[in-house]
């Protein structure tokens, strides 16, 4: 798999930023992001990182990849953070790309790729998503979980280019964060922290706080992102996840009353893709494919 990744020093387009993007947004801004992430690195595979509500959206993903893509073909990873997505996909006899900006975060992939005799078929490259013009080769599937690509100051240009290195008929996955959770709007407006609650109805880029750093965060319906990827993709289907259960910060919860949340998760898989309700819960997975 390593023959399929291309870094390319010498790509005409060295933009990071797009000229559309407010000028209040600036490099110094995608670092804030790239500090906040390095900075939970270590322990990401624990609660904050992979914790029960976590570990169930993920396997939605995994199983929607599964439904798309073939055994055997070629991935790339967008915001692979410790590698726990792109290694399962290389355990099961994908070629996986996985890439993030946080430097840290790569570094824990290729541990990982290591430490589980993966890299035959996983590879991992320090790599943002406002940077995929630097990236060569052709993929057959591209996904991304857990918004990644709401960190996107870009998200036509990060379209464009997916369009550039996937195959015709090439399948994209991704997991975003949507601008109507709930569960969310309940939980800071009972505490009165009425500006919290309402941060993803914001328009344009928000602050958002993590282990003492900012995360630049901008939040979508399903329509709304989509329209970014529109002229290069078909859209296949999109569906809530964590609309009944939930958001993964709020897993204590969970913890308290397993089985009464299990049912709630039920409710999830049975109602999350309705009109409707799809709009809404804390991400939605959406799958499109390259016209």
């Amino acid at each position: 798999m390593n023959g399929q990744m291309q870094i390319d020093p010498l790509a005409r387009r060295q933009h990071t930023i797009s000229p559309d993007t407010p000028p209040a947004f600036d490099e110094a801004r995608l670092l804030d992001t790239q500090r906040a992430f390095d900075s939970v690195a270590a322990d990401y595979d624990g609660p904050r990182g992979n914790n029960e509500l976590i570990q169930r959206m993920r396997g939605t993903l995994w199983q929607a990849v599964a439904r798309e893509l073939p055994v055997g073909s070629r991935l790339l990873d967008l915001g692979c953070g410790t590698g726990l997505d792109a290694a399962e996909f290389a355990q099961r006899g994908y070629h996986v790309v996985a890439s993030d900006w946080s430097p840290e975060m790569v570094e824990r992939t290729r541990d990982r790729a290591v430490a589980e005799r993966l890299t035959p078929r996983l590879s991992a490259v320090h790599l943002g998503v406002q940077q995929l013009h630097l990236l060569g080769g052709r993929f057959d599937g591209i996904y991304s979980n857990f918004g990644p690509l709401n960190c996107a100051p870009d998200l036509g240009a990060v379209a464009q280019e997916c369009a550039r290195l996937l195959r015709p008929g090439g399948t994209l996955v991704f997991s975003v964060m949507g601008r109507i959770c709930p569960w969310e709007v309940a939980h800071y407006a009972l505490r009165r922290r009425f500006g919290r609650a309402g941060v993803r109805f914001g328009r344009g880029v928000q602050s958002v706080g993590m282990n003492g750093h900012t995360i630049w965060t901008w939040y979508y319906l399903p329509r709304e992102f989509y329209a970014a990827f529109e002229s290069h993709f078909t859209l296949d289907s999109y569906r809530a996840l964590s609309l009944f259960l939930p958001p993964p910060y709020m897993v204590d919860r969970y913890r308290r009353r397993p089985a009464r949340y299990e049912r709630l998760g039920r409710l999830d898989d049975r109602f999350g893709g309705l009109p409707g309700l799809r709009d809404m819960g804390d991400h939605f997975l959406i799958v499109m494919h390259r016209r």
